[in-house]
């Protein structure tokens, strides 16, 4: 479940708690005092973000449907808030969810408390260690170049050619479907459940039922799995744990690694490679210096935080937060992009790549920090050197501020990215 629906359907069950008759499932709109830190100029976030963050990191963003919501904008503050392990992002009991797979939403790390989130984590994070993944490393150099291939190919039919259609979306895609193990004739059904999940623009109805066929998608195949287990991290865990998870908690483990690995390392290289190519100096060095790669790639983490907010975390109690006092029940958003950019803690607001960029809240924090950190960094380590060596005179064929970036969505990113091969 993305962000936007962990928060939506919060909101959801504590109306009907209240009236019984209230469905925020069935908002086409989601308002703009609640949806502007969503929006962004270009890859920049909002002004407004800097501003309210040099007068105050902690804000009171609006009162929405009986919730007080917080913006968190500072980078030791949403550290602060998103490492406490008393705040609570689990809303399954507020829905009246069971646990049964047919009354409940799909599970996962995003929106589950300990001591279950723990029971859970200790049953992925063995799949995402340095040395599990080295497995995936041959693989990922192969999606890379066949993505290239098939770059090079729409270039010289048209000339120019979208890096979003034929290498920023195909290459994660491919890398999650092999970590889950997805049979190849499968993975088109699955292909189009992606991006609609994480678009608010037409409030939670486009994204429910985005989010329903992720699930129903995933509960099938795990199902499938146990009979037949794959090669990926679906079948791996079953074949080690068998009966110690069930199907609908396994169904929200791999829906967790399908939010967390497909559409934001998409947004990342297509963003990443924006910035790079309008800096041929920096475009030279990812290609021909191995050393720069590394602290280039955090920089591109830092700067761009293309998931534009955390999961929503529910004050549990009344807590004091950067010198405000957040009642329990209230929700605290930390704006993960504006938190990167701190100039109190990180570079700030400019691009740096020669700067040190470890201070940075890109994957989050804490006890929900993304497990799948490592493989993201491995695929924008390995593809965006290949790319500049590839095609050392790539070119955007229009200018930046001609293209269209996608409008409140919690993973930001642009539609397309139109570029000449030289």
């Amino acid at each position: 479940m993305s962000v936007v629906a962990s928060f939506r359907a919060a909101v959801r069950s504590r109306l009907i708690a209240r009236a019984g008759v209230i469905d925020l499932s069935k908002l086409d709109r989601v308002p703009d005092r609640l949806a502007w830190p969503l929006l962004r100029d270009g890859v920049d976030p909002p002004a407004r973000l800097a501003r309210d963050r040099a007068v105050d990191p902690v804000q009171r963003l609006t009162s929405f449907m009986g919730l007080d919501i917080w913006l968190i904008t500072g980078y030791d503050e949403a550290r602060e808030v998103l490492g406490n392990v008393h705040h609570s992002t689990d809303i399954r009991h507020l829905m009246g969810a069971s646990g049964d797979v047919q009354s409940g939403d799909i599970g996962g790390l995003g929106f589950t408390d300990p001591p279950e989130h723990t029971r859970q984590r200790k049953l992925l994070t063995p799949e995402f260690t340095r040395r599990r993944l080295q497995r995936l490393e041959p693989r990922i150099n192969t999606i890379i170049t066949r993505q290239m291939d098939e770059t090079a190919a729409a270039a010289a039919v048209d000339g120019v050619v979208d890096l979003v259609q034929t290498f920023a979306f195909p290459v994660p895609f491919g890398v999650i479907c092999d970590l889950l193990g997805l049979p190849e004739d499968r993975r088109d059904t699955f292909r189009q459940l992606g991006t609609a999940r994480f678009d608010v623009s037409q409030g939670g109805v486009g994204a429910v039922g985005a989010i329903s066929g992720s699930r129903e998608f995933l509960l099938a195949e795990t199902t499938r799995q146990r009979l037949d287990p794959g090669p990926g991290l679906i079948g791996q865990i079953i074949r080690e744990h068998g009966d110690e998870i069930n199907d609908f908690d396994l169904g929200g483990l791999a829906d967790g690694a399908f939010n967390g690995g497909m559409e934001t390392s998409a947004s990342m290289l297509a963003l990443g490679t924006l910035v790079l190519l309008q800096d041929r100096e920096l475009w030279r060095r990812i290609a021909e210096e191995p050393e720069a790669v590394d602290p280039i790639v955090e920089e591109l983490l830092r700067h761009l935080a293309v998931v534009q907010v955390a999961f929503p975390r529910f004050a549990k109690e009344d807590v004091m937060v950067g010198g405000h006092l957040i009642r329990k029940g209230s929700v605290m958003l930390a704006h993960l992009p504006a938190a990167s950019r701190d100039p109190r803690s990180t570079p700030g607001e400019q691009f740096c790549p020669s700067a040190a960029s470890s201070n940075h809240v890109a994957f989050g924090h804490g006890l929900h920090r993304c497990v799948g950190a490592e493989l993201a960094r491995m695929e924008l380590r390995a593809a965006y050197p290949a790319l500049a060596r590839r095609f050392p005179d790539m070119r955007l064929a229009v200018n930046p501020s001609e293209l269209e970036f996608h409008a409140k969505s919690i993973v930001y990113g642009v539609e397309s990215l139109p570029v000449t091969l030289g």
